[in-house]
């Protein structure tokens, strides 16, 4: 896990070192164990490293002949590459072989890498930028077209606070994230900022994109016919393979355990594979109200053996940090998880430099209960995915918004491949967007601001292989999600209580808000960001009413708006607690 950042411009143009070095120093959390720099010509590439893999030989640039490369994430099969593909490595760096495969194999190098990652090549000899990034979105990329040329980066605030791009923000978008809390597609809520898609490989002449390739997650068609049995075992086997794969690692690493399916199948398996107690890390909350999962991950823990470390996330510490933990959200996600997951990670660093996590079980096994609303038809109930928006019907808001299911029904179309069934495309819809644009971005970001690497083992091609095309009532059984999932913990962890019902995963911030809505709401109705799009006189009553769920989310995105815009817009650092952030003239 690292920070990238380059510039491939137009033909007699040079790089500017203070521009190469403010994207550097803004990506410095991401990687503070060393950096780099590649120029030549009018191609710049920057790195900063977090080291996790082979900690003397692989710090970036690499080099191979005419071609350097610079890159964030994993490629777990880089031992598997090395072997199969013969390559003569000079490190033992992860990301070696896909430069050798570069130079064979040109733009289609990325087919055969497994992981997460966000690469950069150079290829000197045809005067050549590559950019690839993971099936899954996991590891980011953003790109900004200027005058000049192409510059990117691992966040997008890097490309702003190197003077590429004015933070001004596209109003779909903008509706996007009131509505959905995340925004979708390649362009991001920057004007002028997008996103590499996932699974996207784009190739850069002289300054401009000349080519676009695209490597999906998901395989093609139904459902298979498999007997629950042969299903099981291939689910083993994927898992087990997938899991060991993301624990490759030089530094100590652990997980993320919550008290549902998904991080319980990952603990089983780290058990499984393990000599010593899995790290396992928790959080909870110290609202009665809230859905806290820490004792059913207690017994878990327990029951595998595992050294069980739990935090309790309080109102007082949310709202001293929620400043900073806004300010890592540079393109935004209003889910009220980076709450936890930043709170964790910020523990997890006093003993690991990464964590697994559970997060894509739901997407890849048919967990959420919207999944099966979106198997029936209309007529017998069915719903669109993502019918409403945050703030329908609550006359907050000084315009209703426009578009904002535009790039939502996109992408549902594009799921909707031929032989997928209601089921799969709600899936492959979700994989599209919300899982990189919302979840994953949260976990980036979060971990990072820590210089913690995160790992999906559920996001994998493996799994997606021995999983997505399964039958519909191998996911949705009884009226519940993840059937296999859970039958394969009832055969090898019984004791994560796999059939016990889906209590889902909810922050108080509601209660919180609520709370200190006398004082926070005119703080928060006074923001620039906020009396633009807002009714000011609804806003108090809305947050006095946050305790209740429809007035909570709407309550949490006008809040996380006004943060984020005060520091990513107006560019006041994030200082102080949440009443002195916003307070401050």
């Amino acid at each position: 896990m690292c920070g990238i950042a380059g510039l491939a411009l137009k033909p007699g143009a040079r790089p500017d070192p203070s521009v190469l070095d403010a994207m550097t120093r803004a990506l410095a959390h991401r990687g503070p164990d060393g950096h780099g720099h590649h120029v030549q010509g009018n191609v710049a590439l920057s790195h900063t490293r977090l080291a996790i893999i082979d900690l003397v030989t692989g710090d970036q640039p690499l080099h191979a002949g005419p071609a350097s490369l610079v890159g964030n994430g994993e490629v777990y099969n880089y031992r598997e590459l090395r072997t199969d593909n013969v390559l003569a490595c000079a490190t033992g760096s992860d990301c070696e072989p896909p430069l050798h495969l570069f130079r064979r194999d040109g733009a289609a190098f990325a087919e055969s890498l497994r992981g997460m990652y966000a690469l950069a090549i150079h290829d000197r000899a045809s005067r050549q930028v590559v950019l690839a990034r993971d099936p899954f979105g996991i590891k980011p990329l953003y790109l900004a077209e200027t005058e000049h040329g192409i510059a990117f980066a691992s966040e997008a605030q890097a490309l702003i606070a190197a003077g590429l791009v004015t933070p001004r923000l596209r109003e779909t978008a903008l509706h996007e994230l009131l509505q959905l809390q995340f925004t979708t597609g390649a362009e991001t809520i920057f004007e002028g900022i997008s996103r590499l898609l996932p699974g996207e490989t784009v190739v850069i002449a002289d300054g401009c994109i000349v080519e676009r390739h695209r490597r999906t997650a998901l395989p093609e068609g139904g459902p298979e016919t498999i007997t629950e049995r042969d299903a099981l075992a291939r689910l083993d086997a994927a898992l087990e393979q997938s899991v060991d794969l993301h624990q490759r690692s030089d530094v100590p690493y652990g997980m993320f355990l919550s008290g549902g399916t998904d991080s319980a199948v990952v603990l089983a398996m780290m058990a499984r594979l393990n000599d010593r107690p899995v790290l396992a890390f928790t959080a909870g909350f110290d609202v009665a109200s809230a859905a806290d999962e820490r004792d059913a991950a207690a017994r878990a823990a327990a029951a595998a053996g595992a050294k069980h470390v739990t935090i309790t996330v309080n109102r007082d510490d949310v709202f001293r940090h929620l400043p900073e933990i806004v300010a890592c959200m540079d393109d935004p996600a209003a889910d009220y998880a980076i709450i936890p997951t930043w709170f964790l990670a910020r523990r997890a660093v006093q003993e690991v430099k990464v964590v697994l996590s559970g997060e894509g079980g739901d997407e890849i096994f048919g967990g959420y209960g919207r999944y099966r609303s979106a198997m029936k038809p209309w007529w017998l109930g069915g719903k669109a995915m993502r019918a409403h928006g945050a703030f329908d019907r609550l006359d907050v808001l000084r315009t209703p918004p426009r578009y904002w299911r535009d790039g939502i029904e996109a992408a549902s179309a594009a799921a909707a491949t031929p032989g997928r069934t209601r089921l799969q495309a709600a899936q492959a819809l979700d994989v599209a967007d919300w899982l990189p644009n919302d979840l994953l971005t949260k976990l980036d970001r979060c971990l990072m601001a820590h210089a913690v690497e995160g790992r999906t083992p559920f996001l994998d091609t493996g799994i997606a292989a021995a999983a997505f095309r399964l039958p519909d009532a191998m996911k949705v059984r009884d009226g519940q999600g993840k059937w296999i999932l859970r039958q394969w913990l009832a055969q090898h962890f019984p004791a994560s209580e796999p059939f016990r019902k889906k209590q889902g995963f909810t922050v108080p911030v509601g209660a919180w808000i609520a709370d200190a809505a006398d004082r926070l709401a005119p703080l928060v109705a006074a923001q620039p960001g906020v009396a633009a799009i807002a009714k000011p006189d609804r806003i108090l009553p809305l947050f006095r009413a946050a305790a209740s769920k429809r007035e909570g989310f709407a309550a949490w995105h006008l809040l996380f708006h006004a943060l984020w815009h005060r520091r990513h817009v107006e560019g006041v650092k994030a200082e102080g607690d949440v009443f002195a952030f916003l307070a401050e003239r």
